[in-house]
């Protein structure tokens, strides 16, 4: 067992370790002086990034490289007071946000050719906002763990003895493992540095079976073992904040916009917290269990999916795409593999006869096969085929090369 294996999609081996990226927040504490220079800073850099992007678009369109973008603008940001590092850093954010929307063009996340939304996005220049956070490397951002103070580089200067604090778990993760770049980022009247570590992972195991997890909104997510993470309480909370911001919204005063902005924060972050939760759950058995982990691919599907009218707004503000990148993310830290299999007719598919019919699923809680007659809730029966699926995946994985 020297070799690389292939389980459910996922490079294994038990002689190589990787890293895991994740982010670390700590909470700056700047004094008054400090955070003057702090707010100039970010306006200055991200002033300097809209310049850039405006004339790299008028240049370049939206192809516009690090290295065109660097011959026209690296002097100017220099003689406008930005260190060479800074000046560097705005020009890579700038050609990055270029890249990310060309990708999101290509891929149809801004819609099909011709539509508004992706006229007006590939038109028109990238704009930053004014406290749009900021990339600093370890040449103009250096810690003091001991001292849990930072000096950074700003444009009046290096600014030592910025004091920080965090979750003793944070600062411990922040101190074994902080590797490579940080960002400054100012969000409600607060100030943070948002560190990248890279933690080594666990080696990955031989599953010895697979897991299938079928995301909803009813029910967040149904395993093919049954376990069911129900979403009433999730919905019924949301229902409440859409009454509540409608209320809000009524009063249509500035007040009113800002109380809906906070509102609108405190609602993704209980979402996220559910999606934690859930995450965590899903993977701690799957550990247990030494198997792996199958998820429904479920990019596109609210271009996919058409929902009735009352439908809509729950469909497209659940995060579908957290939930899968925290079971993801976790389960890449403890050595579980995981793979995304077709979501294509999972709750009308039956897994034991294969037969696949509309009628298969009469209403949305109940799977009966009009074949054989198998019977079941129709969110494990789809968690099932959804595990099937990626046992299928793991023999086409390992078939033999007819080619040689």
């Amino acid at each position: 067992m020297n070799g690389p294996r292939r389980h459910f999609g996922v490079t294994w081996t038990n002689a190589m370790v990787i890293d895991v990226k994740i982010v670390v927040q700590v909470k700056l504490q700047p004094t008054p002086e400090q955070v003057s220079a702090l707010e100039t800073t970010l306006h200055a850099v991200n002033k300097a990034a809209n310049d850039v992007s405006r004339a790299g678009f008028d240049a370049h369109g939206l192809k516009g490289s690090v290295k065109q973008l660097r011959s026209l603008h690296y002097a100017r940001l220099k003689d406008r007071g930005l260190g060479a590092q800074a000046a560097q850093h705005v020009i890579k954010r700038v050609a990055d946000a270029y890249t990310t929307l060309r990708g999101n063009i290509r891929n149809g996340n801004l819609g099909k050719p011709g539509s508004k939304r992706r006229v007006k996005a590939a038109s028109k220049p990238v704009e930053f906002r004014e406290n749009a956070a900021h990339t600093y490397d370890d040449r103009c951002l250096s810690w003091r763990y001991d001292m849990r103070t930072v000096s950074i580089w700003t444009v009046h200067g290096r600014m030592r003895n910025v004091t920080f604090t965090g979750s003793e778990r944070d600062l411990k993760t922040l101190v074994d493992h902080r590797q490579g770049e940080s960002d400054l980022l100012f969000r409600d009247g607060k100030w943070f540095i948002i560190a990248t570590c890279d933690v080594p992972e666990e080696p990955q195991c031989e599953p010895v079976e697979g897991i299938g997890v079928d995301r909803g909104i009813n029910n967040l997510a149904t395993t093919s073992d049954a376990a069911n993470y129900s979403g009433r309480r999730l919905n019924r909370y949301r229902r409440w904040q859409a009454k509540k911001k409608t209320e809000i919204q009524a009063k249509n005063t500035r007040s009113a916009a800002r109380l809906l902005k906070k509102r609108a924060k405190r609602e993704a972050r209980h979402a996220a917290h559910m999606n934690h939760k859930i995450a965590k759950d899903v993977v701690a058995v799957a550990q247990r269990t030494g198997r792996g982990i199958a998820l429904e691919e479920l990019g596109g599907i609210r271009e996919r999916v058409t929902v009735r009218r009352d439908q809509r707004a729950t469909q497209s503000s659940w995060p579908f795409a957290q939930l899968g990148d925290y079971i993801a993310y976790k389960a890449q830290r403890v050595g579980v593999p995981m793979i995304e299999v077709d979501a294509h007719y999972t709750s009308q598919h039956c897994p034991l006869c294969g037969h696949t019919e509309r009628a298969n699923r009469p209403n949305r809680d109940v799977f009966s096969c009009r074949r054989c007659g198998l019977a079941g809730p129709a969110d494990v029966v789809a968690g099932v085929n959804v595990r099937d699926r990626a046992r299928s995946a793991w023999v086409f994985v390992n078939m033999p090369d007819p080619t040689g």
